[in-house]
């Protein structure tokens, strides 16, 4: 996992409206010590393996997404994160299309689509433990299918495209 996410998602955690909405779920100190851990400059696999089941099994509870999409659709909440996440990117570009993009409410309306659908979600995370897991095949057929049959995921794509996101995250730093 980027170092760079896990401290955009350790500011996202400060947020009391973000900690509200999931703090019956999960262990809010086990959460912040796996954050403050990935954001280090050394982890093992093991800690990443933790975050993304329990990321995993979150996102599959209505309240963790609604807490989750909070980080996007309502301003006061949305552009502090994104003003504390763009230091925390290595390239200026990416920091700028992240910006752009979360200030678009197509690209919002499109995130709260693709995570409010259980078979997008469960196709993300196929193609997640794909990626983990190293096999290329498995992941670009978790992707195809994705894009072939949920339409919100391709308008989710073209949109994060317009703003620049898909061809920043391609750049090596």
């Amino acid at each position: 996992m980027n170092r760079n996410l896990a401290k955009g998602l350790q500011v996202a955690w400060g947020l009391p409206e973000f900690r509200s909405g999931l703090r019956h779920l999960i262990d809010l100190d086990e959460v912040s010590v796996l954050l403050a851990t990935l954001s280090g400059p050394e982890h093992d696999r093991g800690v990443e393996r933790s975050v993304l089941t329990l990321l995993r099994s979150g996102l599959d509870a209505v309240e963790v997404r609604e807490a989750v999409l909070l980080l996007l659709e309502r301003d006061e909440v949305r552009r502090p994160l994104v003003a504390a996440v763009g230091p925390l990117v290595d390239r200026p570009g990416q920091a700028s299309a992240i910006a752009s993009a979360a200030e678009d409410p197509v690209v919002r309306r499109e995130v709260r689509a693709v995570l409010d659908s259980a078979r997008v979600r469960e196709l993300i995370w196929q193609a997640i433990d794909n990626q983990v897991s190293h096999d290329r095949l498995g992941l670009i057929r978790r992707a195809a299918l994705l894009f072939v049959r949920h339409s919100s995921v391709r308008r989710l794509a073209w949109a994060l495209r317009r703003h620049g996101m898909l061809r920043e995250l391609r750049r090596r730093p």
